[in-house]
């Protein structure tokens, strides 16, 4: 199987380097001082248990020798079209793309671009980033990907990525409810996200804070109720199990959202809370909760994005 990830940063540099380490064709996207790293000192990986070092193959532009059969899909949700429109050349005529982007609706674009049944949804679950050119530190998580076809239906291809990922050693499951996957995965990082970006708090001060305690479990209610109205029935439970699972989580622990905040880099603030508030509207739902962290991260992302060109 060719592999080609594009956007090498956390989520991307992370399940890459680990597939490349396994024997796997791999050719990562990147540009800058990180892709010029790459090429001249291999990707290391820094991890809570390990650490290593291997040489990969980089390029700044989404081109390979031969078509791909499978493009690992990381870059920021902003980016899902631009980038998108260089999936055609780089796939193989039976090539399939796996989103790990954060938000519900990236697949919906790339299918817009490709056509059907040329996207897989993907739902990662770690916590990354790069730390220095050419390094990626994973600090948490339980270092998952979770994916399946849009359909819900089980495929040859999609166990053939299975397998890719069991031989590189990292947790990974096939499923056939990827809408559920992705919308749990939602509910949990626009609380996480918002609530650590408006605060600028981590998350143990968060939930010890009776006040933003609840304002966490608000947002996610809010997106518990859109997920039903949109066909999308989520477990009357899940709100107090995420929130345990929050509590068991690093109490220093903050979002990428708060990290883009904090070095005034671009938000995914429109691929999360803001599409919240934008499907609220839509289904006429309230998303007071939602609302407000748009309404305060909104000059953050205003700003970032006069001084920044599309990543």
């Amino acid at each position: 199987m060719r592999i080609c990830v594009f956007g090498t940063g956390g989520v991307g540099g992370y399940f890459g380097g680990l597939l490349a380490r396994s024997g796997a064709d791999v050719t990562f996207i990147a540009r800058g001082e990180h892709l010029r790293a790459l090429r001249a000192r291999g990707l290391t990986l820094r991890t809570v248990q390990d650490r290593f070092t291997i040489p990969v193959k980089a390029a700044d532009e989404p081109r390979t020798p031969r078509p791909v059969d499978l493009v690992l899909f990381c870059v920021k949700s902003y980016d899902t079209e631009s980038a998108g429109r260089a999936l055609p050349d780089l796939l193989a005529p039976e090539g399939v793309v796996l989103s790990l982007q954060n938000g519900i609706d990236n697949e919906e674009k790339l299918e817009a671009i490709l056509g059907k049944g040329r996207v897989l949804g993907g739902a990662a679950y770690i916590w990354s980033t790069i730390t220095a050119p050419g390094v990626i530190t994973q600090t948490g998580g339980a270092c998952k990907i979770a994916f399946g076809e849009l359909d819900g239906s089980s495929t040859e291809r999609a166990r053939r990525i299975l397998e890719a990922g069991q031989r590189a050693g990292f947790p990974c499951e096939m499923t056939t409810n990827i809408w559920k996957v992705l919308w749990e995965k939602f509910l949990f990082i626009c609380a996480l996200g918002g609530m650590t970006a408006v605060t600028r708090l981590p998350l143990g001060e968060i939930l010890a804070c009776q006040e933003t305690r609840e304002m966490f479990r608000g947002i996610m209610a809010e997106i518990h109720a859109l997920a039903r109205a949109a066909g999308v029935p989520l477990e009357e439970d899940l709100i107090p199990r995420m929130v345990a699972f929050a509590e068991g989580l690093d109490k220093a622990g903050r979002s990428s959202l708060y990290h883009d905040v904090a070095t005034g880099r671009r938000l995914e603030l429109d691929a999360l809370n803001g599409k919240v508030v934008e499907l609220g509207l839509r289904h006429r739902i309230p998303t007071p909760m939602n609302f407000a962290v748009t309404a305060c991260l909104r000059p953050y992302a205003l700003g970032a994005a006069s001084r920044q060109a599309p990543e």
